[in-house]
């Protein structure tokens, strides 16, 4: 039977780990301390790292897993990933025979080019394109971009549990209420998301339910949305990847103002 956990790392980053009575997979393991003392705990080997982009905190981990446990690493196509041992495209399925899983690999740039997300099991290991009720900055792609990619993930099953690789689901809480304060399922969403956070529990994974409710960054068609980003650009009927860019560019100017 596969299970899967979340393991906090550095201040906010969250490693995924399926595993089963042997052996696990993890995603986006920046940091390897915890995840080795949890493996080793249980007397788990680990067959496979998953790598969504090439930061830091998402690979610093690959060389002393790889020496420890000879796992294999899989990754998109950037020499700034170390110890890869498996590139993959979107667009690839990803099967594995200990533990036995699979996964679609879709490309998801927009927050880095190199961007992969990883699906399979009811998940989607997003990495930084989607957080809980946000999404990753542009350092490298465009709105369009992001934006194409988002609608990619907004396709998927409502069900789809969303597994990205932070928790900074209540500072994203607090820039939606900026823009959609009134919206009752973003009100219910930081009274549970409060409560998980107050008993010490991650906020994640959420739904893509949820997050289609709830995450601006993923409402740019809906009209409230629109009526916001016309606003803003002060015109009318700007184009969705227009909306989603108004939206990227309030929250970046949000988060400056922070003390």
């Amino acid at each position: 039977m596969l299970t899967l956990i979340s393991l906090p790392a550095f201040d906010d980053n969250y490693i995924w780990v399926w595993h089963d009575d042997g052996h696990a997979v993890a995603i986006d393991p920046g940091d390897p301390a915890p995840l080795i003392a949890w493996l080793d705990d249980r007397g788990l080997d680990l067959a496979a790292v998953l790598i969504t982009h090439h930061h830091r905190d998402h690979t610093g981990g690959n060389l002393a897993l790889r020496q420890r446990y000879g796992c294999a690493v899989y990754a998109p196509d950037n020499p700034r990933i170390p110890g890869v041992t498996h590139i993959v495209h979107g667009g690839d399925t990803l099967t594995l025979d200990t533990p036995p899983m699979r996964f679609d690999v879709m490309a998801t740039p927009g927050h880095t080019l190199d961007h992969l997300s990883y699906i399979g099991h009811g998940c989607i290991f997003c990495g930084d394109t989607v957080f809980g009720c946000g999404c990753g900055k542009l350092f490298e792609g465009d709105a369009a971009t992001m934006a194409a990619s988002l609608d990619a993930i907004r396709s998927l099953p409502d069900a789809t549990r969303i597994c990205c690789a932070h928790e900074y689901t209540l500072a994203n809480i607090e820039f939606a209420k900026t823009l959609d304060g009134g919206n009752p399922a973003l009100i219910e969403r930081e009274r549970h998301d409060r409560a998980q956070r107050a008993r010490g529990l991650p906020t994640l994974p959420s739904t893509l339910a949820l997050e289609k409710a709830t995450n601006p960054f993923l409402r740019f068609h809906d009209a409230d949305m629109i009526a916001f980003a016309s606003r803003a650009l002060n015109r009318p009927d700007p184009a969705p990847h227009e909306v989603f860019g108004a939206i990227r560019a309030a929250k970046d100017a949000w988060d400056a103002a922070r003390p």
